[in-house]
């Protein structure tokens, strides 16, 4: 950890069974104090592998596993892939914009998403207040890319706006789209990276035994936090 963050209070959950490799017990730490709840601070503290949920912020500190790597990329080195390529021409005539606040019909796209894609999953049932108090940030600048075919909302992706990067925080989309929409979503907010002169789009944790998130790995130039240093 960054000699900046030697000091802050941290707080540990009590273990639980993980949400993505379900034969292990997961428990994270929390940072407890109030001034790490600004925009900078949170830069900071997600180049050294924490995440949100809401207004916590955590980090994986499990007693017997070390599978979470947060996972970022560079994005003046990124090369987008041959299989990116075809994705972005296919989906050529899409339009995506960041707004404040999401379309009024989200969360019918989102209910679809998650009866299609997560029935297994902690936020199945879909409500809607449950998934506003997930991904709102009080202290943060968090923004909705929306993704439209033709004037239809088809993917949304909730993106936390930094001073030398984003953060990609959760994204939801179309189930029946025979296109890699989560992708799509990735490949557009490095996009907006690019216009805005970004250094990182954080991608969240990578678990390599986890294959819902293999799809990481193939943003190249990418890095991932191993022993809290930076490799790739």
């Amino acid at each position: 950890m960054s000699s900046d963050l030697q000091q802050i209070r941290i707080g540990l959950t009590d273990s639980h069974q993980c949400s993505y490799l379900t034969d292990r017990q997961e428990r994270v730490a929390v940072a407890l104090d109030p001034s790490m709840h600004c925009g900078s601070s949170y830069e900071v503290l997600l180049a050294n592998g924490f995440r949100r949920s809401g207004d916590t912020i955590y980090k994986p500190h499990c007693d017997n596993c070390s599978a979470c790597h947060a996972l970022r990329v560079s994005v003046p080195d990124f090369q987008m892939s041959k299989s990116q390529k075809r994705l972005l021409n296919k989906a050529k005539s899409f339009e995506w914009t960041l707004k404040e606040s999401m379309d009024e019909d989200w969360f019918e796209l989102y209910a679809r998403y998650i009866e299609a894609r997560h029935q297994a999953g902690s936020m199945y049932p879909p409500r809607k207040n449950e998934f506003s108090s997930f991904s709102a940030c009080a202290w943060l600048n968090t923004q909705y890319l929306h993704v439209y075919d033709d004037g239809k909302l088809i993917a949304v992706a909730v993106t936390d706006i930094l001073s030398n990067s984003a953060s990609a925080f959760y994204t939801f989309f179309d189930p029946d789209y025979d296109l890699s929409l989560g992708t799509l979503g990735v490949l557009f907010q490095l996009q907006y990276c690019q216009q805005q002169g970004k250094q990182w789009l954080y991608l969240g944790y990578q678990i390599d035994e986890c294959p819902a998130m293999n799809y990481k790995v193939r943003f190249q130039r990418h890095q991932r936090l191993v022993n809290q240093r930076w490799q790739g």
